[in-house]
């Protein structure tokens, strides 16, 4: 058996397309979405992350700004940075690139973010509103991976209700949102978070039906470890040395989990581009909603 790929760069496509249409309707009423990203720093990864959130926004035709601070600003000058932001009126959603610099708070910033701004779903009102369950299209911004992730699954009819849902990593940005949306009401997933210092952690994973790893260790899930017929997303990302001696990105599951799984998102490729599409909608939504 060869698992079904769940191509998330053909998927995005479909969605941006889709967002472009809902971008035409909106400006038609005279709303303007518009993205902001403040980017710290002269990390290369960020860098051209921040730089395919812009291209993604230049193709629905969402007109984006973007502070860039250098690595010895300080917690003022990101202050300042952040407040301009929630007062820009061309701006209807914008990020903060992590990490930041040493010696920032980074929870202390996040919480600066007007919340009705907040594109990638993060601030503790929104998160609180997903606890609530009320955050979404028609309320508040949803954290992207999770929602990429979900998306995903919809979009290839990958069967929720009352699946077994292994989610390993329990991370703020993926592990715990994710299990919070996949109980949701019209998603009906039974939840299990694993963690490093989770016991039986392999038991967990073969029971599932769907399968999230996002702890950030190569090639971590096995092949033995997964139910035949699972589905199985893989969003962590390590970069390791190649047989070449050159450096690659390899994601948490061992690419021969695509010989006993039904469906695979592999890494990158997969739930990344999600990502990105999700941070795009969020900014549309709250466009939508203001």
């Amino acid at each position: 058996m060869s698992a079904i790929r769940l191509d998330g760069l053909a998927t995005a496509k479909t969605i941006k397309a889709e967002l472009a249409a809902k971008v035409v309707e909106l400006k038609q009423r005279g709303i303007e979405p518009g993205l902001g990203t403040l980017l710290v720093g002269d990390d290369p990864g960020s860098h051209s992350y921040v730089s395919g959130k812009h291209r993604d926004c230049a193709e629905v035709g969402v007109h984006s700004i973007r502070i860039d601070l250098p690595n010895n600003a300080s917690a003022a000058d990101v202050r300042a940075a952040i407040r301009d932001l929630n007062e820009a009126k061309d701006v209807t959603g914008y990020i903060i690139q992590l990490p930041l610099p040493f010696g920032i708070d980074t929870n202390a910033m996040l919480e600066l973010i007007d919340p009705a701004k907040d594109a990638d779903g993060l601030h503790p009102v929104n998160l609180g509103r997903l606890v609530l369950g009320v955050g979404g299209e028609l309320n508040s911004p949803l954290p992207c991976t999770p929602a990429g992730i979900v998306e995903l699954l919809n979009r290839y009819e990958v069967p929720t209700r009352g699946a077994e849902v292994a989610v390993i990593g329990r991370g703020v940005t993926v592990g715990r949102p994710l299990g919070l949306l996949m109980t949701r009401k019209g998603i009906d997933s039974t939840v299990t978070l694993l963690h490093s210092a989770s016991r039986d952690l392999e038991h967990a994973v073969k029971r599932a039906d769907i399968v999230v790893a996002a702890l950030g260790v190569a090639h971590f899930v096995q092949p033995e470890w997964i139910k035949p017929g699972a589905a199985v997303l893989d969003v962590g990302i390590t970069r390791v040395e190649g047989q070449d001696g050159k450096a690659k990105l390899v994601g948490d599951v061992h690419p021969d989990v695509a010989s006993v799984a039904a469906y695979i998102s592999p890494n990158p490729g997969g739930v990344g581009p999600m990502t990105r599409a999700m941070l795009v909608k969020n900014v549309v939504d709250t466009a939508a909603r203001a």
